[in-house]
């Protein structure tokens, strides 16, 4: 990607500094349902969240009984006079900002076409822990949205990861995994989280891990889009990119993932799709770079 020299994001919040942060809000309460979640639900939670890249609270309040008992993101109060640290200057926290911009720029596209207006989500640049509206965020769940304070979650090392233990490897691999986290923002904007959050509450386990999965792959055709209009704004795309991120969008598939563990393949546990399914709806975003083309929830065939 030729990215250096782009326009950078001023939404990047840096918690690099020490320790664990409020981020300017103080959590007030965590309901995770009426039912005991026990420690080994909790490390269920984390393993799987690691794996798949989904938020473990998430994880906690399907595992910890379902239905109405499920997660809903606590209130927060903030934290007067919050003021946000200096961001570091190095080359990732560079990439980063650069890539966020460009998710700016494509957004706020899109909505003023529709007649709307985009708010730009911030992005929390974090090490091992933070606090969240949504709880404690962990490195070990990999990068997040919350959509309870709109801001997407990024442990840096997570790239490292995609590139040594999942064969992710690549710069526009990375801003893939970047404009999916933002593609639940707009999915958040659009009223489109809360619908599905309230319809998973209501269902048996397979029918809400099935609505899980239409969230995340419209999340992945809403980066496609992303990768269609930031190509054609910059033009930044080098040889491979767009091959680095369809690798990357397989990487992540329930099924590879769940192979790879050395369990069996059970498409009714799957919470993010296969990794066909992942590739096709980044594909399809890419393709077009067309909102109407990402409505995974009519569609008859995944």
């Amino acid at each position: 990607m030729k990215w250096d020299g782009q326009r950078e994001s001023d939404q990047i919040e840096d918690r690099r500094g020490g320790g664990s942060h409020d981020g300017g809000g103080r959590r007030t309460g965590l309901p995770l349902g009426g039912g005991k979640v026990g420690l080994g639900t909790v490390a269920v939670a984390l393993i799987a969240g690691w794996i798949f890249g989904i938020n473990p609270l998430t994880l906690l309040g399907l595992l910890g009984g379902g239905g109405e008992s499920g997660y809903s993101a606590p209130a927060t109060t903030p934290s007067p006079g919050a003021v946000r640290a200096p961001v570091a200057r190095d080359e990732a926290t560079r990439f980063v900002s650069t890539v966020l911009a460009s998710t700016e720029d494509v957004w706020s596209g899109q909505f003023s076409q529709s007649g709307g207006s985009y708010r730009k989500p911030v992005l929390v640049l974090f090490r091992g822990s933070t606090r969240t509206a949504c709880g404690q965020g962990e490195a070990a769940m990999g990068p997040f949205y919350c959509p309870g304070d709109q801001k997407v979650y990024l442990d840096l090392d997570f790239f490292d990861v995609m590139r040594q233990r999942l064969g992710a490897p690549g710069d526009f691999a990375q801003a893939y995994v970047i404009a999916h986290e933002v593609g639940h923002h707009v999915q958040q904007l659009a009223g489109i989280s809360d619908k599905v959050e309230s319809a998973r509450r209501r269902a048996g386990e397979a029918q809400a891990n099935a609505l899980s999965v239409r969230l995340e792959l419209q999340a992945d055709c809403f980066a496609g889009i992303w990768a269609h209009d930031s190509q054609q704004a910059r033009q930044w795309l080098d040889q491979g990119d767009v091959e680095e991120a369809l690798n990357a969008a397989s990487k992540i598939g329930d099924d590879t993932l769940q192979s790879q563990s050395g369990g069996p393949i059970v498409p009714e546990n799957f919470t993010h799709g296969s990794s066909a399914q992942r590739v096709r709806w980044f594909r399809r975003g890419m393709e077009g770079g067309r909102v109407a083309d990402c409505n995974t929830f009519e569609a008859r065939s995944l």
